[in-house]
C-alpha cells in the first residue's frame, strides 16, 4: 500500500503538500474500500445457506423494531479441516465423528439504538420442549423431551431455531453457523488471540496443556481452549464461561486498531469469518456490512455476556439425564428484557440525601431519605444476571 502511494503522488498534479496529502489520503480510502468490497463480495457469494424459517406460520412477535437478534451456533462438524489439523486437534475425522453437532449456541441480541449488545450462552445440556416438528420426508413428529443439543442433531438448524423461540418467545432475526474450520481460520487472521487463565490447565479430553498466566493462542489451539471442559470440575458451564471471555478478548483483538487499521488483516478476517459460515437467506451482504459497521460502534463496556439462569445443573425428568433446567423466574426475565430491547445491567444513582447532627436521615417530600450534605451518592449496579463486560480482564475468575 505504502509503494502504490508513494507511486500515485509521483503521477498526481504538482499541488500543495497539504493538497497532495488530503488527495494521497482519499486514494488511500477509495483503494482500502475497493479491496475490502471486494474480497467481501467473493465471500458473501460462497456462504451456504439455510432457511430455517421455512414454512413457520406461528413465531413471537416483534415487539422492538429495529433491534436484532442472532443465533450463532459453533458447530462441531470436521469439514475443510487437513488432516494435520485433525490430527493437532485429536477429535476424530470425518468418518470417526460424522455429521455435526451444535458445540456452542449464542443468542446475540443488538439493541435498536445500536449501542449496546447482549451475549446469551445457551447450555447444549438445555432440558427442553422440543414442539412438534415435520422433517425432510414430510413425516411429522410430536412433541418430546430431551436436551436441546438433541434438535440438531434430528432437525438441523430449523429444529434448533424453532425449539428457542417457542422456550423464549423471543423472535430471532438470523442464523449463522460457524464450523471448526471458521473459527481457526478467524483466530489466526487475527495474528491469534490474547487469554489470560488463572490456573493451569490440562485437559485430557481436549489434550489442552496450559501454565496459568497470559497466552497468544493461535487457531487450533484456541479451538481446544474453547472445548475444555474436564479439567476444573465445572463441565459444560465452566467451558461456556471461558468461551464468553473468549469471545470478549476476540471483539477486543478485532476492534483493535491494528486491525481495523490494517486493510491485509482485516481483509484476512472478513474472508475467514464468511469463508466457512451457513447463514439463512435473508442474511444479505448488505446486512453483514451493516451488522459490522453498528458492531464497531458498540464500546466493548457495553457488550455484556452471561449464560442463562439455572436452577438445576443435574436435572433428571421424562427420561431425560443429566440435564440443565433454566430458571423459570430470571431466565423469564431475561427473555422480556430482550424482547423490549432492555439493557440487562443498570446503574441507579440515588438522589442526594441530608442528615441531622446525629447523623439521622431526614425524609424529603417524596418519602425518600435525605443524606448529608456535599455528598455524592454512588451508582448502584444492579445485575441480577451475573453478566460480564467484554471490556473486562479475560483473567476474571468463574463463577
Amino acid at each position: 500500500m505504502h509503494v502504490i502511494l508513494k507511486k500515485l503522488a509521483r503521477i498526481l498534479p504538482r499541488q500543495s503538500q497539504r493538497q497532495q496529502i488530503i488527495a494521497l489520503f482519499s486514494v488511500a480510502i477509495v483503494l482500502i474500500s475497493t479491496i475490502i468490497w471486494g474480497s467481501f463480495g467473493a465471500a458473501t457469494s460462497q456462504i451456504k445457506r439455510v432457511d430455517v424459517f421455512k414454512d413457520r406460520t406461528e413465531r413471537p412477535k416483534v415487539v422492538a423494531r429495529s433491534a436484532v437478534t442472532y443465533l450463532i451456533v459453533g458447530s462441531d462438524t470436521r469439514e475443510g479441516l487437513t488432516q494435520a489439523e485433525i490430527k493437532a486437534l485429536k477429535v476424530g475425522s470425518t468418518q470417526v465423528a460424522a455429521g455435526k453437532r451444535s458445540d456452542t449456541m449464542l443468542l446475540v441480541h443488538i439493541s435498536k439504538s445500536r449501542d449496546h449488545a447482549t451475549i446469551v450462552s445457551i447450555p447444549r445440556d438445555t432440558f427442553v420442549l422440543i414442539p412438534e416438528w415435520t422433517d425432510g420426508n414430510g413425516k411429522i413428529h410430536p412433541p418430546s423431551y430431551s436436551k436441546i443439543n438433541a434438535t440438531f442433531g434430528r432437525g438441523d438448524a430449523p429444529l434448533l431455531v424453532q425449539t428457542l423461540e417457542s422456550m423464549t418467545n423471543l423472535r430471532i432475526d438470523h442464523y449463522i453457523e460457524v464450523n471448526f474450520l471458521g473459527f481457526k481460520e478467524m483466530v489466526d487472521a487475527l495474528g491469534g488471540v490474547e487469554i489470560c487463565t488463572k490456573r493451569k490447565i490440562n485437559d485430557p479430553k481436549s489434550h489442552l496443556v496450559l501454565p496459568a498466566g497470559t497466552h497468544r493462542l493461535d487457531g487450533i489451539t484456541a479451538l481446544k481452549y474453547v472445548r475444555t471442559r474436564y479439567f476444573d470440575g465445572m463441565g459444560d458451564l465452566g467451558r461456556m464461561q471461558r468461551q464468553q471471555q473468549f469471545i470478549s478478548a476476540m471483539i477486543r483483538e478485532a476492534s483493535s486498531a491494528g486491525v481495523v487499521l490494517n486493510p491485509v488483516k482485516l481483509v484476512k478476517f472478513i474472508n475467514a469469518a464468511l469463508g466457512s459460515v451457513t447463514t439463512d437467506p435473508g442474511l444479505s451482504q448488505d446486512d453483514f456490512l451493516t451488522l459490522a459497521e453498528q458492531l464497531r460502534g458498540i464500546s466493548t463496556n457495553n457488550v455484556r455476556t452471561l449464560t442463562v439462569p439455572l436452577s438445576n445443573e443435574n436435572y433428571y425428568a421424562h427420561g431425560v439425564t443429566a440435564a440443565v433446567l433454566w430458571d423459570e423466574k430470571l431466565a423469564a426475565q431475561l427473555w422480556e428484557k430482550l424482547r423490549n430491547d432492555e439493557e440487562i445491567f443498570v446503574e441507579r444513582t440515588p438522589k442526594p440525601t441530608t442528615t441531622t447532627k446525629d447523623g439521622a436521615e431526614i425524609p424529603n417530600k417524596s418519602g425518600e431519605k435525605k443524606q448529608g450534605a456535599g455528598s455524592s451518592p454512588s451508582p448502584s449496579p444492579t445485575d441480577i444476571f451475573k453478566s460480564r463486560t467484554a471490556a473486562v480482564d479475560s483473567c476474571g475468575a468463574l463463577r
